[in-house]
This record gives structure tokens, sequence and C-alpha cells, in this order.
């Protein structure tokens, strides 16, 4: 079973990727939560192009990804869920939890540390948010992630099934939470207590460093309202946010080519 795991895993990941792709972008079409500053094909060719250039580094140089490596961790027993009696199905929601957590994590010493900032804030500096967004992170941070969660998958010994499992969730939920759909009120209040709403994640992208700075998390909301970075509403409100940032406002950032050497260019 689990080498037909690692045989498919490419599979199961491309298929429910742009399954959720697929399903977010028609819902955004027909039920857009705010306007768009600019059109769908001035930002997407960029965006979804920067998601193969992601996928096509990583296969270059970790063709294995985190669930091969998770297989490798598994078969060297090295972990806390590798010597120590665990019953499977709690390995695997534990796994999850944890890879949720250290992604959270992550993600907040990408905001506070310069140099790593410099990778991220290609991700922020997109004109709008929608499903597309979710896809947009330059390849150098990418790969650092994976070295991240390979320093977790190792210390926490998580089983593979509990990796792929995170994956699919991660990349499913970084596309909902960046969607431009409108959730009515009520139900948004009520899901933002179980997952990270469209609206909590949009305030992350405001233009105001104090609203950046603030709803890290990507699939559980627990992680900000436990480390007091929870922020529930912009300033300006949904309609009135600026999102971006304010050093690359003009629209020729959005081209690949740009893109890829943001990190490397002085704003100052």
């Amino acid at each position: 079973m689990t080498s037909a795991l690692l045989k498919h895993e490419p599979l199961i990941r491309v298929s429910c990727y742009f399954g959720v792709l697929a399903i977010f972008a028609i819902c955004e079409r027909f039920f857009p939560r705010r306007p768009h500053t600019l059109q769908r094909r001035s930002r997407w060719p960029a965006n979804i192009g920067i998601a193969f250039v992601d996928s096509f580094v990583v296969r270059l140089l970790i063709p294995a990804g985190a669930v091969g490596f998770a297989f490798w961790v598994q078969d060297h027993r090295w972990g806390l869920f590798n010597v120590a009696p665990t019953p499977r199905w709690i390995s695997i929601v534990a796994s999850v939890l944890a890879l949720d957590l250290v992604i959270y994590l992550q993600h907040w010493a990408f905001h506070y540390q310069p140099i790593l900032w410099r990778l991220h804030r290609m991700h922020h500096a997109d004109l709008d948010v929608d499903v597309t967004t979710g896809a947009r992170f330059h390849p150098v941070e990418i790969l650092l992630s994976l070295v991240i969660k390979f320093g977790a998958i190792t210390a926490i010994g998580a089983p593979p099934v509990g990796v792929l499992l995170f994956e699919v969730l991660l990349n499913a939920t970084s596309m909902f939470n960046h969607s431009n759909i409108l959730i009515p009120a009520r139900l948004e209040r009520l899901l933002r207590w179980l997952v990270v709403t469209p609206d909590m994640h949009r305030v992350h992208h405001s233009i105001l460093m104090r609203e950046t700075n603030s709803n890290f998390g990507f699939n559980l909301p627990i992680w900000d309202r436990l480390f007091r970075t929870y922020r529930a509403q912009p300033a300006a409100g949904h309609d009135g946010i600026t999102l971006g940032i304010e050093q690359f406002r003009d629209p020729k950032e959005l081209r690949l080519t740009r893109m890829l050497f943001q990190p490397f260019r002085r704003t100052d």
C-alpha cells in the first residue's frame, strides 16, 4: 500500500490541486466577494505560471517531495511516532495538527525576518487576492518551506499518509482562503472558528503593515487566536481595504519575470 501511495502521490496532489482551483474559480465568477481592480488576464498567467515553476523546481531538486521523505524517515524509524507505539489514526491527526502549527510559525517568521520577507513579499505584492494568489509563492520560499517541513517530519515521525493529507489540505485551504468568494455573514462567522476563511485571510493582505502582520494561519484559525495574532476585520472594511504592498504597485510587477527577480531588487 505504501509503495502504491508513493507511486500515485503526484497524481493525487495534481488532481486535487486543479479540482479545487476550478471549483473556486467558478465560484468567484458567479459569487464574487468584491470587485477586482485588474482583469484576470493581467494577473492569472503569471500567478499560474509561478505555480508551474515551483512544481518544476521542486520535482527537479527534490523529486520525492515531503511524502517521499516521510517514507524515508519511516524506514529509518526516526521521530516520535516511529519509536513510540501510537494508534495510526492518532499519529495521522497529530501530524496534520503539528505540521499546521509549523507552517503558522514559518509564516510568522517570513514576515518578521527581513531576508525571509524579501522572498515572501512577492506573495503579498498581488494587487488583487483570489484563488490564484494561493499558488503565488517564490520558488526559493517553496524550497525553504519544504526543508522546514522535512525537519518537522523527522522530529514527529509523521506517517506518509498524514503528510500527504496535510499537503493536500494545505493546497486546498490556501486556495480557499485566498479566493474572492462571497460567504453569507452568519456562515462566515461560524466557519472562521473552524477554518481560515477568505474574509479572515484578506486582512492579512492589507497594505497596512499592522494588518499584514496578523492572521498568519492557513488551515486552522486556532493558532492566531492562541498566539494573539488574530485580527477580525480590516480597519477600512472589506469593500474599502487596499491590497498589496507599497513598494510594488505598478501593474508591470505582475509579470512572471518581475516576480521571480523581485526578492533580489532594492526598493529603497
